[in-house]
């Protein structure tokens, strides 16, 4: 049986969306997260482009766009090749695989920095691999090793031991952040996971230097080494550990207790980001670090939802990115207890 059959039979059963982690115990905000995602899918599925592809407002059609819309449906369940919106799934993979260039970057606009592009277009294509047949998926894993080489390739090139191990915004820097940085890391995670050849010590590398961004004082985590700590980036220095196997150790409980005491808020000039690696992060940490950043993050996000489904940033660049970054990063984020993208599970 087909995994859309078994799906739409728990659909029939149960309601809106199928969930796999909820606590047994009544959950009044159950329902309203489902619907959530519900008209957060739908609005996605008006948002596409006749080409397949999905867009940032400030930067046109993108690869990272499409990439995140992509695994916002399959985060609510739906898979390509299957269910209400397998062909649109499709399409939007089919104009991904085609704006590979021929040193292997996937980049389709303009940016200050195309390895983020790159690394959330890789991270799609890892988690979307096994769900593909015939041609479309021969095509997915030759653009995939491709673009796992040129993220091995970027992270080798000569940088200081302040640097080492991480990657920026070009393919060529010689320097790092941990933004960047998160999302290679996960991209390699979620390739190694489906049996791409990738060294353990690309993986180790990348934990080393993202340890480096341990904020000031050993509090959280930063943008750099040695930098001050935030929500946003501690979030992602706790999802680079977990889904490298590094479950809490000191760096993590230590970053997990400065999210607890500081969660993220709307406040910030990268709330959709923050909320996505927080929740993420903190959902892989479990027990009360889950439950305490589930109990902030699920009402803000659900509170800031416009009617049409979507949400939009209001600072920043973020606001300039438009309602399918924030919506994608939205559902990625109330939607991880369902555990449907294989590198957010426990």
């Amino acid at each position: 049986m087909s995994r859309w059959l078994i799906v739409l039979l728990v659909l029939v059963i149960t309601g809106p969306i199928p969930s796999r982690c909820w606590s047994q115990e009544l959950d009044p905000q159950k329902q309203q997260l489902d619907t959530g995602i519900q008209k957060a899918v739908q609005f996605l599925s008006k948002s596409q482009q006749p080409s397949g592809a999905w867009s940032f407002n400030s930067y046109g059609e993108s690869t990272a766009a499409t990439s995140l819309a992509i695994m916002a449906f399959m985060a609510a369940g739906y898979v390509p090749e299957e269910g209400p919106y397998g062909d649109q799934i499709n399409k939007g993979i089919d104009w991904v695989l085609a704006h590979q260039a021929d040193n292997g970057l996937i980049v389709h606009h303009k940016s200050h920095g195309p390895m983020y592009s790159h690394g959330i277009s890789t991270l799609m294509l890892a988690e979307v691999a096994g769900m593909l047949k015939g041609e479309r998926e021969k095509k997915c894993r030759a653009v995939l090793t491709r673009a796992i080489k040129l993220i091995v390739s970027a992270q080798n090139v000569a940088k200081d031991k302040r640097n080492a191990g991480g990657w920026r915004y070009n393919q060529t820097s010689k320097d790092s952040d941990l933004s960047v940085t998160g999302w290679q890391l996960l991209a390699l995670r979620a390739a190694k996971n489906i049996g791409c050849d990738i060294s353990a010590d690309h993986i180790e590398k990348a934990v080393a230097y993202v340890r480096r961004c341990r904020g000031r004082n050993n509090v959280g985590f930063a943008y750099q080494p040695g930098g001050a700590p935030s929500a946003t980036r501690t979030g992602t220095g706790i999802l680079a550990l977990e889904i490298c196997g590094k479950h809490h150790t000191r760096d993590a409980l230590e970053a997990g207790d400065y999210l607890v005491q500081r969660p993220i808020n709307p406040d910030e000039f990268y709330y959709f980001y923050g909320a996505y690696y927080c929740s993420i992060g903190m959902f892989q940490m479990g027990g009360e670090y889950w439950k305490k950043t589930r109990a902030a993050i699920i009402p803000q996000l659900l509170q800031m939802q416009k009617h049409d489904g979507s949400w939009l940033a209001t600072k920043g660049s973020e606001k300039e990115a438009g309602k399918v970054y924030a919506t994608s990063l939205a559902v990625l984020a109330l939607a991880v207890e369902y555990q449907y993208l294989p590198i957010y599970q426990r």
